[in-house]
């Protein structure tokens, strides 16, 4: 962009964040009846197909099968892969009021995590509590790019529906705003490629400070012998 160009657009690429297998849910009910709300708040956790209680660790929560299901007190199993947070609410709603009445359901994804590595001062795994980032965010979160990354080239990898994908960003093109991939997913892994040219000289240097250093000492060894030779 020139420095006095105002560039506007229109947001039309932020999808939303659909329900994908091993996402943990926090799916809560409030209705007037209180033995309700207890019978279906009961917080379970599911590992391997197994229903474990909250009490047996500190994270609670539903876990999606590899199917798209999760085990949900009294109604089973529901299928909530591949809908939207919007759309599992209105399932999980309309499932529940036929033994609730008025039932208001809320639905949180609690393992939204992203992970940036490379040429980044933080590579981490993120959990993001708010379920929605973007790449310049992201890279906010990992202390941002060292000199050495390449800006015009990041890695974007990306599983979904079992299909791993890939695709590179540039963070000086303007248009990278519209990209589909400007907002990120659970799971994305961002990777900095680390500039080959500035790679070489960082290394250069490097050698040339281990050689300078290496020569000033012989240097003073051989002027420390030396005066030990004619004393």
């Amino acid at each position: 962009m020139k420095s006095n160009e105002n560039y506007r657009t229109t947001t039309e690429n932020n999808s939303e964040i659909r329900v994908q297998p091993n996402d943990l849910l926090s799916i809560r009910l409030t209705s007037l009846n209180p033995e309700s709300n207890a019978l279906f708040n009961r917080g379970i956790i599911q590992s391997n197909g197994n229903a474990l209680n909250a009490d047996s660790g500190p994270t609670e929560g539903y876990l999606v099968d590899k199917d798209g299901f999760v085990n949900f007190p009294v109604l089973g199993k529901v299928m909530l892969g591949g809908l939207t947070k919007e759309e599992a609410i209105n399932k999980m709603t309309n499932q529940i009021q036929q033994f609730v009445k008025s039932p208001i359901v809320t639905i949180q994804l609690l393992n939204f995590k992203i992970t940036v590595i490379g040429e980044v001062n933080k590579p981490s795994t993120f959990i993001v509590p708010g379920q929605r980032i973007n790449i310049l965010e992201a890279l906010g979160l990992a202390g941002d790019m060292t000199p050495y990354g390449k800006r015009e080239n990041i890695l974007l990898v990306r599983e979904k529906d079992g299909v791993r994908s890939t695709t590179r960003l540039n963070l000086n093109d303007k248009e990278l705003l519209n990209s589909p991939y400007f907002y990120l997913q659970q799971n994305d892994v961002v990777y900095i490629e680390p500039d080959r040219l500035k790679e070489v000289q960082a290394s250069t240097n490097t050698r040339t400070i281990t050689l300078a250093t290496m020569a000033i000492s012989i240097a003073v060894a051989l002027i420390f012998n030396f005066q030990n030779i004619f004393k």
